[in-house]
């Protein structure tokens, strides 16, 4: 099969569940249908397009080629019947019940959840969000999720809004015996054990860029899938490692650990909002959107007043 236009609308929104779930199981509750239903409208997508869709990989489930490079199309076909049809009019956040995906880093989840649910009780009473780790993010991957929120300039693809920005610091314990006048040198981050920061496969952050930069190969005793876990992995050691300041200033008394000053320049962090161009013009991503800079302003706000986030 050679295009899209000989499929029926119903194959169509089936087709285009099971490759953003990559479970039957899941499309079914998304869809709210059983899984023979889902099973067999996807015996006659398979029939139609002469691949298999899913294939196993361990306990889970993957895309095949061919399915990869059908999710972008099927998805983006979806979104123009939407508007050719006027299916979407309207978006009530009163009165939806719209359920969003959202993926994000610990850290920005620590600083966002909070506020967020709190403008969504009273803006939205019926509008819910399923948070999701951050991860490695192609245009294929970015079409799970309603929106990712991720560092400005880390290369996920999708359209894009600015939303808060941190500084980011060097956190040690406050008696760390390697501090002269509340600093550290080249040769002591190169020296001293240092606690990564992976968010993925293959994801360099800030920190390791800017220590290279420095021309230090910091020595690795840690690495963790966070910003969060960096102050527990820090305390009453004599490692160190790097968080945003919001980070720091939320356990450093708690956990007697202070920031340090380094000779290395640290760039700020800047969080932005990320989504697939397909979905531009749903007006209820828009208004998630706009609900997401709502939020981070009050975050922004909330630290020039000096109180806590």
């Amino acid at each position: 099969m050679d295009d899209l236009r000989g499929v029926d609308l119903n194959l169509l929104v089936v087709l285009d569940t099971v490759l953003s779930e990559r479970s039957l199981t899941r499309a079914a509750d998304v869809l709210g249908t059983s899984q023979p239903t889902v099973s067999g409208a996807v015996a006659k997508l398979r029939t139609m397009l002469d691949d298999p869709l899913l294939v196993r990989s361990g306990r889970l489930s993957e895309l095949t080629p061919r399915a990869q490079a059908l999710q972008p199309i099927v998805r983006a076909a979806l979104s123009e019947i939407d508007r050719t049809l006027n299916l979407r009019p309207m978006f009530d956040p009163l009165t939806s019940s719209r359920h969003f995906r959202l993926s994000t880093s610990d850290y920005a989840l620590s600083v966002m959840a909070a506020p967020l649910l709190a403008v969504l009780e009273q803006a939205a009473p019926q509008v819910t969000i399923d948070f999701g780790p951050l991860a490695n993010f192609g245009p294929v991957d970015l079409l799970r999720d309603d929106v990712v929120v991720a560092f400005a300039d880390r290369g996920v693809p999708g359209k894009h809004r600015a939303l808060f920005s941190d500084a980011l610091v060097c956190l040690v314990r406050r008696d760390h015996p390697a501090l002269v006048d509340g600093a550290l040198s080249l040769e002591q981050l190169a020296s001293l054990p240092y606690v990564q920061v992976a968010f993925g496969e293959g994801i360099v952050m800030y920190a390791d860029d800017s220590l290279a930069s420095a021309g230090v190969s910091p020595r690795v005793a840690r690495t963790v899938p966070g910003f969060l876990p960096v102050p527990f992995t820090v305390a009453g050691s004599d490692r160190y490692g790097f968080v945003p300041e919001r980070v720091a200033d939320r356990y450093a008394a708690q956990l007697g650990l202070q920031v340090a000053r380094i000779p290395v320049s640290l760039p700020v962090l800047v969080e932005a909002a990320f989504w697939h161009p397909s979905r531009n013009d749903d007006p209820a991503l828009r208004w998630l959107v706009s609900i997401l800079r709502e939020v981070a302003e009050r975050v922004e706000f909330a630290d020039d007043e000096g109180s806590p986030v």
